[in-house]
């Protein structure tokens, strides 16, 4: 299907949402042979779909409970439902909150609410940023509304980039990064290069990367670690609404040298082995996780 002109670029849903937060239910008593509930935590924002619902589920499987941040509306939101029961089945706690993350107020509720589940010396050990909200707009035309306005941007670095820092602080003030954290943001090739329509979210993209080698630098001496996950051309929600999308991935595909393109669980899984704690020595990178795609672009 042909993306309208000023389509926004969304995992979920065409609108954000301020819901209030949706929590898993307790469990029993784990019985002999069940799978043993962690006590490790990831934060993912943007968890119901595309990077950020792969990597719930991935990290799920490799002994981390998920803490999911999503906008959905009804429509969208049984994404978000399969997510958690895919975690859950996995033997981990599954705590959704359906709220908009670029919301000072809400992330602060969010934030109290799982200070207050991972108790007083606990802490998230890896937090994912795959935030997908923004403008698609060429900067110049005639017709004012055919363009990116002011608040457009503005939007669109808030919440694909910005939002960042401020989930970073306000975790920081809760004592939610500990030693061996780990902090992934979800980047693009679209950072450095120029794509239709692309420029609000480019600009995004490299504001992201230049946020993520700040946080590295600012939070080395906790022994918190921060990389910008580059990914190949995958097929998301999101790729779907950039004009010529589906081009940019038949290209990818064609191009590959390992014969296809990147998969939200190509992503998924390699985020699950750079959590791993002896990787405490890899900050500040953008890491490519494309099978080789850049090689031949």
């Amino acid at each position: 299907m042909p993306v309208r002109r000023g389509s926004l670029i969304s995992e979920s849903a065409p609108a954000i949402l301020s819901r209030s937060a949706s929590h898993a239910e307790r469990r029993p008593a784990a019985r002999e042979g069940d799978a043993v509930m962690s006590s490790k935590w990831a934060l993912i924002l943007g968890a119901s779909s595309g990077f950020g619902g792969a990597t719930s589920v991935e990290l799920a499987k490799a002994g981390y409970s998920i803490f999911g941040v999503h906008f959905d509306l009804r429509s969208t939101l049984p994404n978000a439902v399969r997510v958690q029961e895919e975690v859950k089945a996995a033997g981990q706690e599954a705590v959704f909150f359906n709220i908009n993350a670029a919301d000072a107020d809400k992330r602060a509720a969010a934030l109290d609410a799982v200070r207050a589940k991972v108790g007083g010396d606990g802490y998230v050990h890896v937090l994912m940023h795959s935030l997908a909200f923004g403008t698609l707009l060429p900067f110049i035309e005639d017709d004012p509304k055919g363009r990116i306005s002011h608040a457009q941007m503005d939007m669109t670095l808030d919440v694909m980039a910005h939002s960042l820092v401020y989930w970073a602080q306000d975790m920081a003030t809760r004592r939610l990064l500990g030693r061996n954290s780990r902090i992934f943001a979800m980047t693009s090739s679209g950072s450095t290069r120029v794509i239709q329509a692309y420029g609000a979210v480019s600009a995004a993209k490299a504001a992201l990367e230049s946020h993520i080698r700040q946080l590295a630098f600012e939070l080395a001496p906790l022994g918190v670690t921060a990389n910008a996950i580059r990914a190949g051309v995958t097929d998301t929600p999101a790729l779907r609404r950039i004009p010529g999308g589906p081009e940019l991935h038949r290209r990818a595909m064609e191009r590959n040298p390992s014969g296809r393109a990147t998969t939200p669980d190509d992503v998924a899984k390699a985020i699950a082995v750079l959590s791993d704690e002896r990787l405490y020595w890899m900050t500040g990178n953008v890491i490519g996780i494309d099978g080789g795609e850049e090689l031949s672009a």
